[in-house]
């Protein structure tokens, strides 16, 4: 297993990495809208916090050898499904016309208060 890590997306807050890369699978670990620099969760709307969320994941991707092209599966927690159609059109510009396996889940509460998280697998 190759451990990846990065400056330009958030350090992992727990025990975890920010992505693993095993036999050419990219599992990148949820990240939410943190600001890389500060370790702190940025102001701003829910279309703000989905758009950090995927420069955290553009970076994590990257430092692993990928892009948005490569992944194959994405899992999205929202703490508002009333919010689904704003991440559909933000997720619709960042994957194009590629088109990943998803699931979008509502959950209680995300980490620091969060509104959005997204994790990630990609394939080599």
């Amino acid at each position: 297993m190759d451990f990846i890590a990065t400056n330009d997306a958030p350090k992992a807050i727990g025990p975890y990495s920010q992505a693993v890369r095993h036999g050419g699978v990219i599992y990148a670990s949820g990240q939410i809208a943190l600001d890389p620099a500060t370790g702190n969760l940025i102001s701003g709307d829910f279309s703000a916090q989905v758009r950090r969320v995927f420069d955290n994941l553009r970076a994590v991707l990257r430092a692993a050898g990928a892009d948005f092209r490569n992944v194959t599966r994405a899992t999205v927690y929202l703490t508002d499904l009333g919010n689904f159609q704003t991440l559909n059109a933000i997720y619709a510009e960042v994957f194009g016309e590629h088109k990943p396996a998803r699931s979008t889940i509502g959950v209680a509460a995300l980490p620091r208060g969060a509104a959005v998280e997204i994790d990630l697998i990609a394939m080599m």
